[in-house]
């Protein structure tokens, strides 16, 4: 399965007692496309968030036990650049409602056998235990700061202040650059989910990811930023790129770990019959006693690729490479894993877009770690030219060519003696 652009949050209210809504239950979904000025909703031209896609404020979905198909189709067919294939779309959210449907009636049974109060304890429970485990990790950190710089030539910054006596953090993004004329903006919630992910990945124990890891955290993000823009910006590679950096940024500031690859190399293609979307990976970097691992997808892009057999047989393309490029890590006293190279040839006419970053700026190495390879983009012609794409880039490719992706490298970590 793929991580999509287009993202649905589908949100349902379940009553345990009469008249008061106690739980709600929750689900997110990914959709290949939802329009947009380009197949896969991912264009690296796109300026504005409705050229991204269909934009949902606070849409009623299901009234009365109803879903509301016709409305909803209206809503994806109606907008400036609308879903290319409202059939899937409408299928995705059936299954999100059914997914929202399953989650209620899981939390009643768990509630007709525990009873209401133990449930809701055992909820408080659980995010208490969450704070004082990250407590417990600000226990031991310091003051510090950290600075990532992108291809574009902004920067995420970020300082993180400890109050001992509290035992609290700031996360102060202050200094990140202003809010671009590009995609990369993140909206608030990408920072404070990338904080939620490194605190959590910071405590040494089992608990389950919840809103109690950041009780002890004061997130301070300047307006009119990179990671605060202010409507219509679009924010799609905000979402997939910027998220990246801010991780990075973070595990940085705290000593953890080199630099990831800082990117989730965003490959989407279609037409108007097929619309796809990927996120490739590459090495985990390396981090203090251990090395990272070769191919595989970190931090903000957890998913795995679409098996090449799937892929072939419900898409126009042959998947002619896909290996790993040995050495390619940075090197270190631990070295970070493994990039890839992957090329993919069309057999139909396609659209093809490319949204990635580190293909001008080195991903960084920790503590005397050496840095990453920068990644590459290009498309193979049919009469055998290769073309080099920059790293946000479209293109069309005809039958029998070919785009090539090369992922960066992750940093090392600490100095060979």
């Amino acid at each position: 399965g793929q991580a999509a652009p287009a993202e649905a949050r589908l949100k349902a209210g379940t009553a345990v007692s009469e008249n008061k809504i106690l739980f709600y239950v929750a689900s997110r979904g990914h959709h290949a496309d939802i329009g947009g000025i380009s197949p896969g909703s991912m264009s690296p031209d796109a300026r504005t968030i409705e050229e991204e896609g269909v934009y949902i404020d606070n849409f009623l979905l299901v009234e009365a036990g109803g879903f509301r198909e016709a409305e909803a189709r209206a809503l994806l067919n109606q907008a400036k650049y609308p879903a290319r294939n409202p059939d899937d779309n409408i299928a995705d959210l059936k299954a999100q409602v059914a997914a929202n449907e399953k989650g209620v009636a899981e939390l009643r049974s768990m509630v007709d056998h525990f009873g209401l109060d133990t449930v809701q304890a055992y909820m408080g429970h659980v995010q208490d235990n969450a704070e004082e485990s990250v407590r417990r990790v600000i226990d031991v950190l310091k003051d510090s700061a950290f600075e990532v710089e992108m291809d574009q030539g902004t920067k995420i910054a970020v300082a993180i202040r400890v109050d001992k006596e509290a035992r609290t953090a700031s996360v102060d993004f202050t200094g990140t650059s202003p809010a671009q004329d590009n995609n990369f903006n993140a909206p608030e919630p990408v920072t404070r989910a990338a904080v939620l992910y490194v605190f959590r990945v910071m405590v040494d124990d089992r608990i389950p990811m919840n809103a109690g890891c950041l009780k002890p955290i004061h997130i301070i993000l300047p307006e009119n930023s990179m990671l605060s823009p202010a409507y219509p910006a679009a924010v799609v590679a905000g979402n997939v790129e910027t998220s990246q950096v801010v991780t990075n940024a973070l595990f940085a500031a705290l000593g953890a770990l080199g630099s990831a690859q800082g990117t989730m190399n965003n490959l989407t293609f279609g037409n108007k019959k097929y619309q796809y979307y990927e996120t490739i990976c590459s090495g985990a970097p390396a981090g203090p006693g251990f090395n990272g691992a070769d191919a595989v997808h970190t931090h903000m892009t957890n998913t795995r690729l679409t098996d090449p057999e799937i892929l072939e047989l419900r898409y126009p393309v042959l998947l002619e490479d896909f290996h790993i490029r040995q050495g390619s890590g940075g090197k270190g006293k631990w070295c970070a894993g493994n990039g890839i190279s992957r090329t993919l040839r069309f057999l139909e006419r396609m659209d093809c877009a490319i949204l990635s970053g580190f293909r001008e700026v080195r991903p960084f190495g920790m503590e005397g770690g050496g840095p990453g390879q920068c990644g590459a983009n290009a498309v193979r012609r049919a009469d055998g030219n290769v073309e080099k794409l920059k790293g946000c880039d479209r293109t069309v490719l005809e039958p029998g060519e070919a785009i090539m992706i090369q992922t960066p490298t992750g940093g090392g970590f600490g100095k060979v003696k």
